[in-house]
């Protein structure tokens, strides 16, 4: 799997929108493609399944899907394709797959609500105001 990962080119720019457009959803399937092979490299079978890292690679992308510029989508494409590379080819270890696609940039979710009702007044203004 990793040597066919580092046969891939780089495609020359989009033409037209609708070329960059099925070249995101052509690396949209190459990505879900390799997830059973990510899932047994880093051993995630424990934190993760197959269909949660397939709705973080799904949200990642529509999360871009208000472009208009072909450029801009083969710039992010490039991207996309390099990070999977390294994916692939054991370029990270497990806590940096877990912390970027399996937690997220929002951290765990039961984390946030026990300290908020703990804080008095005076550390939520504290917290709130711009003195660090």
């Amino acid at each position: 799997m990793a040597f066919t990962m580092r046969s891939v080119k780089v495609p020359p720019n989009s033409a037209s929108l609708a070329e960059a457009r099925s070249r995101v959803i052509d690396f949209f399937k190459k990505s879900c493609r390799s997830i059973p092979a990510i899932m047994e490299i880093y051993n995630l079978h424990d934190v993760v399944t197959v269909s949660q890292l397939r709705s973080t690679i799904s949200s990642e992308i529509r999360k871009n899907a208000h472009l208009s510029n072909p450029k801009v989508i083969d710039m992010l494409l490039f991207k996309g394709m390099e990070e999977l590379g390294n994916i692939v080819e054991h370029a990270k270890q497990r806590h940096h797959i877990i912390g970027q696609y399996v937690v997220g940039r929002e951290g765990l979710m039961q984390d946030a609500s026990p300290k908020d009702q703990e804080a008095s007044e005076f550390l939520k203004q504290f917290y709130t105001s711009n003195y660090f």
